[in-house]
């Protein structure tokens, strides 16, 4: 006969089982239960705000590779994290959300703290949620949870469960395997790798899904052996590609005509974990050259679905690239050569574009970026190349907020080596209690605010709509430093280009966590 256990036990056995040791979490009333008696082997990871714990999850999730806990607080709780788990579901995070419920008695009376409809509240940025209809079924559907979120597009799911659930008694879930590789069609895949061998001028567009499919050196390997450009999709929230090879080509714009100039000359375009593409600015006319064939492999079924040209196969890009170099046997091809790259700037002012420079010079050995400084991002792609894979990340879905607690996250998956959050100073006003987290668990990270004094990425937009000035977007009286110490951590100014490469050194090797603020000069 099989021994019973509380909700409680049944779920903390099944977390053991999934290695979902770490709980992300912002404490309230109705979550309180699952806390009791709460194990040895775990970790409750404080964050200050919903948005944070959920961003927090968010980056370690996606420097493991695995899925990560969080647990929020009922309605407003959730409300709260919304557009961080918009930015989840956008990153293909597995993160299994659970969260607080009043107690079932309480549910028909509308009760204080109560979410109504609670598996509808986060979607449709949610891949699976439900509230169980019985207490007994609460292990039941965290398991479920945890498989869907792990299954490819990868990404947030969340069970809301009602506060007297987790004393109540139910019969113990035994984890399963569930394989969610798919290795894709192989007679499409064979058909797509005779058209990239019988390719004239073939062109690479690589994206988030290499990287999260561990097909960083699968892709470099397909370049090389058909001589093939590579373009980072627009908008990537990874690396994908070594930055500094001689096949790279740089990053697309996200305007489709512009796009059609960067790929001009290319008879084969084949996106690997990338859409067919992402556009942010307006534009009209083909997606691509005239008489440029295009063939994806993605990931993600959705991504295949809207994508307006060419032939889509839905794959694991490393299975999926491994198969097309099995039966690569390209056609002669001349040496293909990528972007010239930028010239050094000088050491004359203390601009975006040399504090990238700099930190390209002097960053350790395997240290991994993660960046939310938008205004910034034309400098760091110049002069701050990643050349190692999962050494970059950032926010796929454009909202402001993760940057820092997301770098909190993955210096927590990755506490061998240093974590550079490159953040905007407004940017980092979002999400600024995440220092807090990095102090109290003393991270490997060093956390570089550019202080440019405004929202500059909006004032090169408004270019784009031709208005100037635009209202509020001056960030005046700032003061990161003091900011950083009020949360506990150190932190440091750099005025002058005379300051900055000791300063980055000292930051680079501290013990713990440090801020360096950079007064860059706009103009």
């Amino acid at each position: 006969m099989t021994t019973r256990k509380t909700v409680r036990e049944a779920v903390y056995d099944l977390m053991r089982a999934f290695d979902l040791r770490e709980v992300f979490g912002n404490p309230g009333s109705t979550e309180l239960p699952m806390f009791r008696n709460f194990p040895d082997d775990f970790r409750y990871v404080l964050g200050l705000q919903e948005s944070i714990v959920v961003s927090m999850a968010d980056g370690y999730a996606a420097a493991r590779k695995r899925a990560a806990f969080v647990n929020l607080h009922s309605a407003i709780g959730v409300g709260h994290a919304v557009g961080a788990i918009f930015t989840a579901f956008k990153n293909q995070s597995p993160l299994v959300i659970t969260a607080g419920q009043q107690a079932r008695s309480m549910l028909p009376f509308e009760p204080f703290l109560y979410s109504e409809q609670a598996p509808q509240l986060p979607k449709p940025y949610i891949k699976w949620s439900c509230e169980p209809a019985r207490a007994e079924d609460v292990p039941l559907a965290i398991a479920r949870a945890y498989y869907v979120s792990m299954q490819p597009p990868r990404g947030p799911t969340l069970v809301s469960v009602p506060v007297d659930d987790w004393d109540r008694l139910c019969d113990p879930v035994l984890p399963r395997r569930v394989s969610a590789a798919n290795s894709g069609d192989p007679v499409e895949l064979e058909m797509a790798a005779a058209k990239l061998n019988a390719a004239r001028a073939p062109v690479l567009v690589v994206g988030a899904g290499v990287a999260r499919d561990g097909a960083f050196a699968h892709t470099v390997a397909l370049a090389e052996r058909h001589e093939a450009r590579v373009w980072v999709s627009p908008l990537s929230a990874r690396n994908s590609f070594p930055e500094n090879h001689r096949l790279f080509a740089g990053f697309l714009p996200a305007s489709r005509s512009r796009i059609v100039t960067c790929l001009d000359g290319a008879d084969l375009v084949v996106a690997l974990g990338a859409p067919v593409f992402n556009y942010h600015v307006e534009s009209d006319g083909p997606h691509v050259p005239p008489g440029t064939e295009v063939l994806q492999l993605s990931d993600d079924p959705a991504l295949a679905a809207w994508a307006p040209v060419g032939h889509a196969i839905t794959t694991n890009l490393r299975l999926g690239i491994e198969a097309l170099l099995a039966h690569s046997n390209p056609v002669p091809r001349p040496p293909a050569r990528g972007r010239t790259a930028a010239p050094d700037v000088p050491r004359d002012r203390l601009t975006d574009r040399y504090l990238m420079q700099r930190i390209a010079a002097l960053r350790p050995a395997g240290s991994i970026v993660v960046e939310e400084a938008p205004g910034s991002r034309t400098a760091m792609h110049d002069h701050l190349p990643m050349t190692e894979a999962d050494s970059f990340f950032t926010c796929a879905s454009g909202g402001l907020g993760h940057g820092l607690p997301a770098a909190v996250g993955v210096a927590m998956a990755r506490p061998d080596v240093r974590t550079i959050a490159l953040l905007g100073d407004g940017s980092s006003m979002y999400s600024i209690q995440g220092l807090w987290t990095a102090a109290q668990s003393r991270l490997p990270m060093t956390v570089i605010i550019v202080r440019n004094g405004s929202y500059d990425a909006l004032t090169e937009f408004g270019r784009h709509f031709d208005l100037a000035p635009l209202p509020g977007l001056e960030l005046p009286q700032m003061d990161f430093v003091a900011l950083a110490q009020g949360h506990g951590v150190a932190a440091l100014r750099v005025d002058s280009v005379a300051e900055l490469d000791n300063a980055l050194r000292d930051a680079f090797v501290a013990d713990g966590p440090i801020l360096v603020e950079v007064a860059v000069d706009r103009h």
